[in-house]
């Protein structure tokens, strides 16, 4: 059902079953999949696709152009994937060419009220982010990731899957996988063990990433030292490659939280 007073351009791109309550403004190169509900005063501009089951709540603003002074106008792109919830006043931005040039949202995540995804932001699946959360640009969150209300995280910074930031903290540098942050500026709190037992993480598995992270933080290894030891430990465990991964790959000029 499409209410008589909102607003859809001709080239938008609905299926036959979507809903879109009072006020709403849908823009040109919207496509909206079959099962999705946008609730009244929503508005959507283009290009953004959005997929299968999802509910947009009242007042978000969703595709809009990037907040980058080096935008110029390109068609970037916002990509929202199956079965997410994006509550009140949230605000979702296109991407840029100098980057992937598309923002995306994965499947089956609870997006809560005012939460901010930047430019070119990546997040993965069922991810839970709290209200007044801020991703600058270019954040990307991995799956299963948890975040408190308030927190704020920096450009370019990656957090790794299955970790949970706490309410107001102030992430600068990369999370390695499983962590438990705290703060700000944020420190590593331990591992996110409640997370992890809600997952059925094996006694195993939650060992060995306790492990991990004793060589990480409580051995005043240096970093390089660190990865060496986290690296012998990959095939004996999914956990143990997870972090070894995460570490040669995803540290960059960020650094790591420590």
């Amino acid at each position: 059902m499409i209410h008589p007073t909102a607003i859809i351009d001709s080239k938008a791109e609905l299926a036959p079953d979507v809903n879109i309550g009072a006020y709403s403004v849908i823009g040109a190169d919207v496509h909206i999949d079959s099962g999705t509900t946008i609730a009244p005063h929503v508005v959507i501009e283009g290009p953004t696709r959005i997929g299968k089951n999802n509910h947009i709540y009242p007042f978000a603003s969703l595709g809009a152009a990037p907040q980058d002074k080096k935008y110029g106008g390109e068609a970037t792109t916002l990509q929202i994937g199956d079965n997410n919830t994006i509550r009140e006043y949230t605000t979702f931005n296109r991407g840029t060419v100098q980057d992937i040039g598309t923002t995306i949202l994965g499947n089956d995540n609870w997006i809560m009220a005012y939460v901010h995804l930047a430019h070119d932001c990546v997040i993965g699946n069922d991810t839970t982010i709290a209200n007044n959360v801020t991703l600058a640009g270019h954040v990307h969150i991995e799956d299963h990731v948890v975040m408190g209300g308030f927190a704020l995280v920096y450009q370019f910074v990656h957090i790794g899957a299955y970790t949970m930031v706490g309410y107001c903290a102030g992430v600068k540098q990369n999370v390695a996988p499983y962590s438990l942050v705290v703060e700000s500026p944020a420190r590593i709190a331990g591992i996110n063990l409640e997370g992890l037992k809600r997952h059925h993480f094996s006694a195993d598995d939650i060992a060995m990433i306790k492990r991990c992270h004793h060589h990480l933080y409580q051995e005043n290894l240096l970093l390089d030292e660190a990865r060496e030891k986290i690296n012998a430990l990959a095939a004996e465990s999914a956990p143990a490659q997870k972090i070894a991964t995460f570490l040669n790959n995803t540290v960059g000029k960020r650094g790591l939280t420590r």
